[in-house]
């Protein structure tokens, strides 16, 4: 990668493109960010959304990310758009000379997360991939357990995502529940949740998984299971559905090792239910502060977030979620993929 030059002395200019459901979330975050960052502007292709984006924001709005590109002034642009256009999109910003932010996932194939991470490379850009679950108090302290050794060894990982979306939500998006632009159960709604498998057990060796269209009518899966085999010897599964009734039940990741037990659910990882360790420690009197109550699923991570790309940019610390390390959830979602497609065990690293 081309030599980085750290942005100081001003705000760190940030655009956005794509103003649906999960760009608040942007606009929220970068608003308890203003001393030091500025949204600039936004785009979209529906007038609507980007009307009411330039009226909660102020900041100009752009028909297509091309005119965005040619009139704005920002340092980085995030790319909150569906998720089979981030690669393209990402190349464009880097091309442009600018960061890239990419809302989850990176990509919707394996070959195009990587040509993301060697484009923005070869431009001298940063890539910075959208993993704002991993910033939830909640995970933050079950986090510190981790690196702290309080487990022991790990025998066991259980992730389960049993939320509702109804046939409206698919119909709401030409794009959504397409293989090409979105991704199924895996890949949309429970990616944060894969990426926890590695980031909170460390690197996968083997998965195993069935997938399935049970009730909507879209081209990808709306349920889907996986067997997972950690290289550490740990094992366990993933079991994601998007067909729960009423709605919404549950978010959870529960971590079992010889000398420590965890469970944080809730509907969105949002709940400390079971915390026990063999020795006590200071970080268990932070157990019921790190619940918290939930509006949205998407839980209030984007801030803190934000708070690592701004000081990046700064040159004051690393980025702690960049293209490679975006590319290890994309890999395993990807063997999640052909695993369920070819009925048989698909090994990691990917060989292509």
């Amino acid at each position: 990668m081309k030599h980085f030059t750290p942005i100081q002395g001003r705000k760190i200019r940030i655009a956005l493109a794509g103003c649906g459901r999960i760009s608040k979330n942007h606009f929220d975050a970068l608003g308890k960010h203003a001393a030091h960052a500025e949204l600039t502007d936004v785009c979209d292709v529906d007038p609507a959304a980007l009307a009411a984006a330039v009226q909660a924001t102020g900041a100009r709005g752009h028909t297509s990310l091309a005119a965005m590109l040619e009139a704005t002034q920002a340092d980085a642009v995030a790319l909150a758009t569906p998720s089979g256009l981030h690669p393209q999109q990402a190349l464009e910003v880097a091309a442009s000379g600018r960061h890239v932010i990419t809302e989850k996932p990176m990509a919707t194939r394996w070959a195009d997360g990587l040509r993301m991470v060697r484009g923005c490379d070869e431009a001298g850009v940063r890539l910075y991939v959208v993993k704002q679950n991993r910033g939830n108090a909640t995970l933050q302290l079950l986090k510190r357990a981790l690196d702290a050794g309080r487990f022991g060894r790990l025998y066991m990982v259980t992730v389960n995502v049993f939320w509702t979306r109804p046939q409206s939500y698919y119909d709401s998006a030409a794009w959504r529940g397409t293989w090409e632009f979105d991704g199924g159960a895996f890949m949309n709604q429970a990616s944060h949740y894969v990426d926890l498998l590695d980031w909170l057990g460390g690197p996968v060796e083997s998965v195993m998984a069935y997938a399935g269209t049970l009730a909507r009518n879209i081209e990808v899966e709306d349920t889907g299971v996986a067997a997972l085999k950690w290289r550490s010897g740990a094992m366990g599964s993933i079991n994601v559905t998007m067909l729960t009734y009423p709605q919404n039940l549950e978010g959870s990741i529960t971590l079992l090792g010889d000398r420590g037990s965890v469970r944080v659910g809730g509907v969105a990882l949002n709940q400390i239910q079971h915390w026990e360790f063999d020795a006590a420690h200071e970080m268990d009197a932070q157990v019921k502060d790190a619940s918290y109550g939930i509006t949205s699923v998407y839980g209030f991570g984007h801030a803190l977030y934000y708070d690592n790309v701004i000081r990046s940019l700064r040159g004051e610390c690393e980025p702690a979620t960049d293209g490679r390390e975006g590319l290890k959830s994309l890999e395993l979602l990807i063997a999640m993929y052909r695993s369920a497609r070819d009925g048989r065990r698909v090994n990691l690293p990917l060989d292509y």
